[in-house]
C-alpha cells in the first residue's frame, strides 16, 4: 500500500507532466498560489455553512474536510516542487519544531 508520500510523489510527476510547458520557478509560484486557493474554497464552504454567503449554497462540515484535503495536498505539492528530494525531511522536520508545545503540554499531562 502506498503512503501518503509516495502518492504525493506520484501526482507531483503528474502535474509536472502536465505543466512542462511552463519554467520550474512558475510551476513552483503557481502551485503555492494553489495552496491559497484551496484554502480559500474551504474559508467558503464554511461561510456557506454558517449561512454568510450570498449565493444560496447549503455547505456541509463534510465539504469543509473536503477543501482542508485539498489543500493539505497542494500544500505537499508544493514543497514537493520546491524541493523534490528533500521535501519530506524538511516537512518532518518544520512539523516537530511548530509542534513541540503540543508535544510537551501532552505530556506534562
Amino acid at each position: 500500500m502506498d503512503t501518503l508520500w509516495d502518492n504525493i510523489e506520484k501526482l507531483s510527476a503528474v502535474c509536472r507532466a502536465a505543466g512542462a510547458h511552463l519554467p520550474d520557478e512558475e510551476l513552483k509560484a503557481l502551485q503555492v498560489g494553489k495552496v491559497a486557493e484551496e484554502a480559500g474554497e474551504a474559508m467558503h464552504a464554511l461561510h456557506g455553512l454558517k449561512g454568510l454567503t450570498t449565493c444560496g449554497n447549503d455547505h456541509t462540515w463534510s465539504e469543509v474536510q473536503n477543501d482542508l484535503v485539498g489543500a493539505v495536498i497542494a500544500v505537499l505539492l508544493a514543497m514537493h516542487y520546491i524541493d523534490p528530494t528533500g521535501a519530506l525531511a524538511t516537512f518532518d522536520e518544520i512539523f516537530h519544531r511548530r509542534t513541540r508545545r503540543g508535544r510537551e503540554a501532552a505530556a506534562a499531562t
